[in-house]
């Protein structure tokens, strides 16, 4: 035990003690970075239910059973407000969304306009959005 206390005590025993700290650290380090890399299949997983599919399926199945009204109805301008169609626009925006894009969700739903389709939207001024192409 002597042997060992006076070993550890002088000067190269000290410098093999600090060798091997950093060789432990340096594995330790390399196993944790494995492990953050490999597949956790075993743990928690949340899933939320994106309601963006489930907006544009009822606004589809919506646009589809009125697909004959849409036709019949007057051309929107910016001001006014439809609440159907397969495309969007903020009110006092520039450009239009499709339903499925997720570049609009941040517009509030009091100030979406409605349309029917692509051509509508740019006819009232609007162009597509560069994050829905």
């Amino acid at each position: 035990m002597e042997k060992i206390k006076s070993f550890i005590g002088s000067e190269q025993g000290k410098d093999i003690l600090i060798i091997i700290i950093v060789i432990l650290v340096g594995l330790i380090s390399f196993e944790l970075g494995r492990l953050s890399k490999s597949d956790l299949k075993s743990g928690i997983k949340i899933e939320y239910p994106d309601q963006t599919n489930q907006e544009a399926n009822a606004l589809n199945a919506i646009s589809q059973l009125n697909s004959q009204n849409s036709l019949k109805q007057p051309f929107l301008g910016k001001n006014q407000v439809n609440t159907e169609g397969s495309y969007f626009a903020s009110k006092m925006g520039h450009k239009y969304y499709s339903i499925s894009c997720s570049a609009g969700k941040t517009i509030k739903q009091e100030n979406r306009v409605y349309f029917s389709s692509a051509a509508q939207a740019e006819t009232a001024g609007y162009s597509l959005s560069s994050g829905c192409k």
